[in-house]
């Protein structure tokens, strides 16, 4: 499988792959399957910054779930504090809990 980015988190194929099925799961409103999946692969590595921004992707956009969304952008900024698309989608997030 060919990535259209360049792969700087290392991730494995089977990785690449789950979180393509993640994000297919969304698309298509299979949220609960989507959440399942992401969570199992936090499980096995839980300072993946691609899970954990899709986790806060699923919470915020999909779930409305903005203070959980948070959670997991604050983690990905713990990880990697100049992570701008962290940042800016766990404001937009905060304007709904503040």
């Amino acid at each position: 499988m060919s990535t259209p980015f360049e792969n700087i988190y290392d991730l494995s194929e089977s990785q690449l792959q789950d979180l393509e099925n993640a994000e297919e799961m969304m698309l298509k409103n299979d949220l609960g399957n989507a959440e399942e999946l992401l969570l199992e692969m936090l499980r096995n590595d839980e300072n993946c910054i691609p899970v954990l921004s899709n986790l806060g992707h699923l919470y915020g956009r999909y779930l409305s779930e903005f203070e959980t969304a948070v959670k997991y952008y604050n983690k990905v900024l713990e990880i990697e504090p100049d992570n701008a698309w962290a940042r800016d989608a766990r404001r937009r997030y905060l304007r709904y809990i503040e």
